[in-house]
């Protein structure tokens, strides 16, 4: 069992082989679609073949007593200055509600500021599976920008929520 009660550590890169792992914790979560989690692993695979600013697709891990607890996967969204995409968001179910999520996103959210992004997107399912999603974006500062009506299927709309980043004074 892993002592949740440490200091996790954060990394900005991936390393070799990594894709797997990524696979395996998206997979575990049981939110995510055998297609969501092949996407998850080639968009992890794309980031270790081109790098992240070539491939657009940047992470930030935390790791535990060398366990990844998770990861989020983001970037810029193209054609924008300051606007970027949080593309998953994603912990181990044993590290769940522990604060790893929160602490992923605060890491996240610093690089973006620290590279001009000022706005984040974050879109999720309206089903009732995805209702923790949804209340952890609006618990960390998220509020809901649109809802796409039937957008994944038949009544399962898209939520695009989006979160202001401040420049620091």
């Amino acid at each position: 069992m892993q002592d949740t009660n440490s200091s996790p550590i954060f990394k900005t890169f991936l390393r070799e082989g990594e894709e797997k792992t990524i696979r395996d914790i998206t997979e575990r979560t049981g939110f995510f679609t055998a297609e969501e989690v092949d996407i998850a692993e080639e968009l992890a695979r794309e980031h270790l073949q081109k790098g992240a600013k070539e491939s657009g697709y940047f992470f930030v891990t935390a790791e535990l007593n060398n366990e990844t607890a998770g990861y989020t996967c983001y970037g810029p969204i193209s054609g924008s200055f300051i606007s970027y995409d949080l593309y998953w968001i994603v912990v181990a179910p044993c590290f769940q509600g522990k604060g790893f999520g929160k602490q992923l996103l605060q890491k996240t959210e610093r690089l973006i500021q620290l590279s001009g992004g000022r706005n984040v997107y974050a879109e999720t399912s309206s089903t009732a599976l995805y209702a923790p999603t949804r209340a952890f974006y609006e618990n960390n500062d998220f509020f809901k920008e649109a809802v796409l009506k039937d957008f994944y299927r038949f009544n399962d709309d898209k939520v695009i929520y989006v979160k202001k980043l401040y420049p620091e004074t």
